[in-house]
């Protein structure tokens, strides 16, 4: 990944600044999807207990249909869709590979966190229960969840949950080393330079562009300039990473600003709608029923009775 494409990550915090992990449980109900585009500088072990869902990582399609681990490399562009109108549950730990990290320079360290540090190491894509790797790491991924807290089928959907707890800090550094060990020692970890993938970082260029300037006009010509790409190979480009045209997804951004907005703060409509992006009311107010199924007005009241 070259130097500019290093800033177009996610603006997220994983973790706290002296513990970078983090567990998360997503939950939803319908085909859709269950988490949006983005990528990270940390890595994510994604379990699933079942159901039906799509997982895409970088413009490459997996369909999940039964229990299975997925794991996602630093920079990793990736989604997740559900294919089914039931109830979905998706458990993830994120972690910056730092914290794995020894002071003395022993082999583990050499030979195995060093390399996975910098990019020479990668996690296999997935594990399935029929391989014997996964008994074992599916016992270290339910002690990290236990550290962090007991993340059940009730708990409230889209959770997450960090620690400042050093016993429970312990308990998850340790049960990540474990589950490196248990790769390592079933050959699964796989040698590699990163390799630039341009289709990829051009997606990776165009979101970040439009969280940026969502705010301002843009222009089809300007992204696809931008990324040195025509009109036309670009917009198919982006449907296929994305899934939708890039003024879709601009104007659904944008409408995702608009509901924050409307909930933190007592701007007018008006003003919100100028302020992410839109050229005129008519046009913020019919992007905006069709995302809410609502108006602005009536969205904010219904959020503030709650």
């Amino acid at each position: 990944m070259d130097q500019q494409s290093s800033i177009f990550k996610e603006i997220r915090t994983h973790g706290t600044q002296s513990f970078p992990c983090a567990a998360y449980r997503t939950h939803t109900v319908g085909k859709g999807t269950l988490v949006k585009h983005h990528w990270h500088e940390e890595v994510e072990i994604l379990y699933f207990s079942g159901g039906e869902f799509r997982l895409e990582i970088n413009m490459e399609s997996f369909p999940i249909r039964s229990e299975c681990f997925y794991f996602i490399n630093p920079g990793e562009l990736h989604s997740i869709i559900t294919e089914t109108s039931d109830s979905h549950w998706e458990d993830a730990v994120v972690f910056s590979p730092g914290i794995l990290s020894f002071d003395s320079y022993d082999e583990a360290q050499i030979h195995l966190v060093k390399p996975f540090q910098n990019g020479k190491l990668l996690f296999p894509r997935h594990i399935s229960p029929e391989h014997p790797a996964f008994a074992p790491l599916c016992n270290a991924f339910c002690d990290i969840m236990r550290a962090f807290g007991q993340m059940t089928e009730d708990s409230a959907s889209d959770s997450s949950l960090t620690t400042n707890d050093l016993t429970s800090q312990l308990y998850i550094k340790s049960s990540l080393l474990y589950m490196l060990a248990t790769l390592s020692a079933h050959n699964l970890f796989i040698p590699t330079e990163k390799n630039f993938n341009k289709s990829v970082e051009s997606i990776k260029a165009t979101l970040t562009y439009i969280k940026e300037n969502y705010h301002e006009k843009i222009y089809i010509s300007d992204l696809a300039g931008r990324v040195n790409l025509n009109e036309q190979y670009f917009c198919r480009l982006f449907k296929k990473a994305i899934g939708c045209s890039p003024i879709a997804y601009i104007n659904e951004y944008r409408v995702k600003q608009a509901k924050r907005l409307l909930e933190e703060t007592d701007l007018p409509v008006t003003e919100i709608c100028l302020e992410c992006g839109f050229n005129n009311q008519g046009n913020f107010l019919q992007e905006f029923r069709r995302h809410t199924g609502t108006t602005p007005l009536q969205y904010r009241k219904h959020t503030n009775l709650y």
